[in-house]
Formats: structure tokens, C-alpha cells, sequence
């Protein structure tokens, strides 16, 4: 090379060096043999030197002070290495690689490296350089994506927004689909019709394509052996991947829905064996006490239909004969969550009164508080009880000539509707319905007591009002009913 053309040289290296001292980018600079000319202070400092010496003179020095790895993590061969791809004539756009010191296991920086050759006289090349930017802070943002990524047991995969394809797929969604990563990725999200049964699919889709954040959404999601799953999902557009991507994650409704089909199945049994039933049956809202639901027999017993009834109040039907009754019972129901047998009396939408034995359960209805009302009808029992009692009180009206064990029978079947209480009794007026029930006479009584016969009337007559009757037989039956005297 002449005097003119080692000075040209020079001259051209210098205003290299100006241009590169200004740039953000590494720049190293080397000639054809190797040698490497210059570094500007960016590249220096992208591999931790202060001068070229520590960088190294050469290429071969320079290898032999950093160790450099794919972006897989594979220690490269040092025919790879960038600066020697470089000299070979190889040409390598926005290659990735990973560098540290030699000797060194962890990785200190990511190099995104290029080549450029420059030449002052359009022939052979004067200088090869090195252009590097350092994308360690982007590459770090990756990499604690990716452990987060694959960590989270939310099933999740990553689209590439150019063409819609996915690029990354997490275990969890592994785990939910079945299906093995190859089987996805670098395949079309919408070629493999993933998401079927969209309520809006154009919008979704829309959102999708124009990387924007996509609202949660139910969908059908295809499982690996042909079947779809429920599913929550929704999207988030990410710059944590080389080029932009849309994160979406997947939450698994199925088990909700095969619950709700198991739930519906079941309400729909129930609901057949409480229109089925035999026995009269009303469902009311805890909130309101408004009948939900009624059944066949109710409606046959009351003469009330279900459009007349549901949605309405029993007070709306009038069906208690006595609303004080019907209130307390409420209560009852309100302090113990169930009531059995009690002895009400309805009235059908005709006024027809219904003697009934009621008993409720609250219960849970579609997640709302209810009651469940069961009516037993013992109107033609009762009836039969009052022919009965009627029968009897005839017959005692005069029992002289009936034995004590028959006296006693009697006084067994015989059951009023109402019956005062032996606790409405002094004991004094107790302990003559004793000795009247032990067949005593008034004189009797009043020798037992040391009482005159007058005072012994008077008390028996108090014990009669009391107790309903207007003879002594009445009070003999009234008595041993409630196992007083010999029968008890």
C-alpha cells in the first residue's frame, strides 16, 4: 500500500472513530486479517473493559477472553463467534448471543450483533464491523417472563400478533388440553378453531388481530381428544417476547358447568317428585313469604291453581283460617328451621274449611332462601273423631250401668278437639276430680277431706265449669282421659 493510501487509510479510520464515538450502539472495528482497530466506548463497555488491549488486539484474543453462548444457552465454537463469521464473509442480521467473561458460567450480557462492511473505493473491503446493541435488560424481562410463565398454574399461551400463531405454551395449559407443546406451537390459533362458542367471535377475533386487550370471555376450548371445555379466558397484550405478542390465560369453568347440569338434572327430579307427591305441598320465598311453587295435590286440596297462587301471599288466598297461626308458626320456623305436625285449619278457595297436620323445612331454592310447606289432610279423620266423641258423650250421659273397664275404653277413644288443661285445676279441685274419677260420692268426698258436703259442691261445681262438663260422668271421662283416678 502506497505512502497516499496508507494516509487515505488512516484519514478514513479516523472519521470511523468520530462517527462511532457518537453512536449508543458497540461498534468494534477490524480489518481483514483480524486485527482489531477500534471500539468506541459503548462496545467496550457492553463487555466490562476500559481499553481494546482488554477487549483483545485480535480476534483470536478476543476469543480467548469471552466465552459466548446461543441464545439456547450452547457454547458457540469460536468459528461462531461473530468476529469470525465476520471475517469468513458471512453475513448475520440481528443475531442474538449470550456473553461472558472466559471462565465465567453466568451469562453478564446479551448481544444483539450485525454485520457491516465498508470499503472506500467500491473493491475489496477496508474495514468489517461489529455493530452491537445491548439487549441484557430486554433478555432479563424474557427470561423472568418465562420462569413466570411456566410457573403459573394458570393455563396460559402466548400469540404472535403478525399472523396470529402460537409461540409459547405454559404446563398448565398443558395439563388442561392434553395437548403437547408441538402440537401448537408455530399453529394458527384460529386454523386450529381452539375457541368455539363465542358469544361475540367477530369482536373477539378483532381484538385479537389488533393486539388489544381482550375482555374476559366464555368459550368452548378443544381438548387434544376432540371435546371442549368451558372456559374463562382473556387476553394481554406483552413486549417481553422478540416481537409483539398477546398473552392469553385460561380459566377452567367446566367443573362449574358439569355441576350446574348435575344441579339442573337433579332440581328436575325434585321437582318431579314434589308434583308427583300424594300429599299437598307449597314452596314460599324466605324474603317475602310469596309461594314460589305448588304442587298437584295442593292444588286439588285447596282448589287454587298455580297461576292464582305463585307469586302470591297465603294471606293474598286467605288460605289459614287464622293469620295469628300462620304467624307463628313463621316464627317457629324462623327460631328452629322446622316445624312437624302441627294442627292447623285452611280454607280452600271455596271457604271450605280443611282440618290439616302442616309441617315446613327451610330449604335452599337456585341460591335463595325458601320454605318447604307439607299440608296432610285429616279433615275426614278429624270429622270421624268428632262423629265419634259425639257417639261417646251420648252414650255417658247416663252411665250407671256401664263397668269401669268399659267407662275406661271409652274414655280412651274419646278425644275432643279442645281439652282444658289439668293445670288450669287448684289442687284442691284435682284432688276431688280423684275421688270422683274413684267413683266417691259427695258425701264421701267431704268425710275423705274433713269438709262439709256444701263446701264439697261448690268445688265441684267450679270443677265442672272449668273443665266443660255438666255431669259427673263427663268429668269421670274428662279425667281418666288424662289418666286420672283408677286408670291412670
Amino acid at each position: 500500500m502506497s505512502n497516499a493510501a496508507i494516509a487515505d487509510h488512516q484519514i478514513t479510520l479516523r472519521h470511523l472513530e468520530q462517527l462511532m464515538a457518537q453512536l449508543l450502539d458497540g461498534v468494534i472495528l477490524i480489518d481483514t486479517t483480524g486485527v482489531i482497530l477500534s471500539a468506541n466506548d459503548a462496545a467496550l463497555g457492553m463487555h466490562g473493559a476500559r481499553t481494546i488491549e482488554d477487549l483483545g488486539r485480535t480476534a483470536e484474543e478476543y476469543a480467548q477472553r469471552f466465552a459466548l453462548r446461543t441464545r439456547e444457552n450452547r457454547p458457540m465454537r469460536h468459528r461462531e463467534y461473530p468476529l469470525f463469521r465476520l471475517l469468513a464473509g458471512e453475513s448475520f442480521p440481528d443475531l442474538i448471543v449470550e456473553v461472558a467473561p472466559a471462565g465465567d458460567d453466568e451469562v453478564r450480557w446479551v448481544h444483539q450483533v450485525r454485520d457491516v462492511v465498508t470499503n472506500v473505493d467500491g473493491g475489496e473491503a477496508d474495514f468489517l464491523a461489529l455493530v452491537i446493541s445491548d439487549v441484557s435488560e430486554r433478555f432479563d424481562a424474557e427470561a423472568r417472563f418465562a420462569a413466570m410463565f411456566n410457573a403459573n398454574p394458570a393455563p396460559a399461551i402466548v400469540v404472535r400478533l403478525s399472523d396470529q400463531r402460537i409461540v409459547q405454551v405454559n404446563p398448565g395449559f398443558e395439563a388442561l388440553t392434553g395437548f403437547a407443546p408441538e402440537q401448537l406451537v408455530g399453529k394458527s390459533l384460529f386454523g386450529l378453531d381452539l375457541l368455539d362458542g363465542l358469544t361475540e367471535p367477530v369482536a373477539v377475533r378483532r381484538q385479537i388481530e389488533d393486539g388489544a386487550v381482550v375482555t374476559q370471555s366464555e368459550a368452548d376450548l378443544l381438548i387434544a381428544d376432540g371435546s371442549r371445555r368451558l372456559v374463562l379466558f382473556a387476553g394481554q397484550p406483552i413486549d417481553v417476547t422478540d416481537e409483539d405478542a398477546l398473552l392469553l390465560t385460561f380459566a377452567d369453568l367446566e367443573p362449574r358447568r358439569q355441576a350446574e347440569r348435575a344441579l339442573s338434572a337433579s332440581e328436575h327430579h325434585l321437582q318431579a317428585v314434589f308434583e308427583m307427591a300424594p300429599v299437598a305441598m307449597m314452596v314460599t320465598r324466605e324474603v317475602d313469604h310469596r309461594i314460589s311453587s305448588v304442587n298437584a295435590a295442593f292444588r286439588e286440596l285447596t282448589e287454587h291453581g298455580s297461576a292464582a297462587a305463585i307469586g302470591r301471599t297465603t294471606d293474598d288466598l286467605q288460605l289459614w283460617t287464622q293469620a295469628e297461626h300462620r304467624a307463628a308458626l313463621e316464627r317457629r320456623l324462623a327460631e328452629h328451621s322446622s316445624v312437624r305436625n302441627d294442627d292447623a285449619v285452611l280454607q280452600s278457595a271455596n271457604g271450605a274449611p280443611i282440618d290439616c297436620l302442616v309441617s315446613a323445612e327451610t330449604i335452599s331454592m337456585d341460591g335463595a332462601a325458601c320454605v318447604l310447606w307439607v299440608f296432610h289432610n285429616v279433615t275426614e279423620r278429624k270429622q270421624t273423631e268428632r262423629e265419634l266423641a259425639a257417639a261417646i258423650e251420648e252414650v255417658m250421659k247416663d252411665t250407671n250401668w256401664l263397668s269401669h273397664s268399659i267407662l275406661d275404653k271409652l274414655a280412651t277413644l274419646r278425644r275432643p278437639e279442645t281439652q282444658a288443661p289439668t293445670a288450669a285445676l287448684s289442687s284442691r279441685e284435682r284432688e276431688i276430680l280423684e275421688f270422683i274419677c274413684d267413683d266417691l260420692d259427695d258425701n264421701a268426698i267431704a268425710e275423705r277431706l274433713a269438709l262439709s258436703r256444701n263446701t264439697v259442691r261448690n268445688h265441684v261445681a267450679r270443677l265442672y265449669a272449668k273443665i266443660g262438663v255438666n255431669r259427673r260422668s263427663g268429668a269421670v271421662v274428662w279425667g281418666r282421659e288424662r289418666g286420672i283416678g283408677k286408670a291412670g
